[in-house]
């Protein structure tokens, strides 16, 4: 079965955009679900915009991007990138949390997360992911 990647980017809704608590539930329901539903995967927050990639066999992409256009956290989910893929990019986390690092900074290179090509929000989420320690 082909492994697939979705990329979007969405817009944080009230405290989504800013609190940490909401942050840490996001990401603690994401690990849960996407270790169920063997989904790998990074998610940025940024200037009240959510930057995500979601890999996966497709029908199980799919459900996941049917529950989070549905996600009341976020809104105007707009998908940057939705195909087949070699591989994954982010096999060592079910679901982790990417940081604006200095070097994706400068991929961003002040743009919006929703003005990047699917080529530079991929190489934006890859680059943070890079100072992520590796789970055991």
């Amino acid at each position: 079965m082909p492994l697939h990647r979705a990329l979007y980017v969405s817009d944080a809704v009230g405290d989504a955009a800013t609190s940490l608590l909401i942050l840490a539930e996001i990401l603690g329901e994401s690990e849960r679900n996407n270790r169920r539903d063997g989904l790998t995967g990074v998610l940025m927050r940024h200037d009240g915009r959510f930057l995500q990639a979601i890999e996966g066999h497709r029908a199980d992409v799919d459900r996941l991007l049917d529950r989070l256009r549905a996600d009341p956290r976020h809104e105007n989910l707009r998908l940057l990138s939705d195909q087949d893929v070699p591989a994954r990019l982010f096999p060592a986390w079910p679901m982790t949390l990417a940081q604006m690092t200095p070097e994706a900074a400068r991929i961003l290179n002040g743009a919006a997360l929703d003005e990047l090509s699917p080529h530079r929000a991929e190489a934006l989420l890859t680059t943070a992911a890079q100072a992520l320690p590796i789970p055991a």
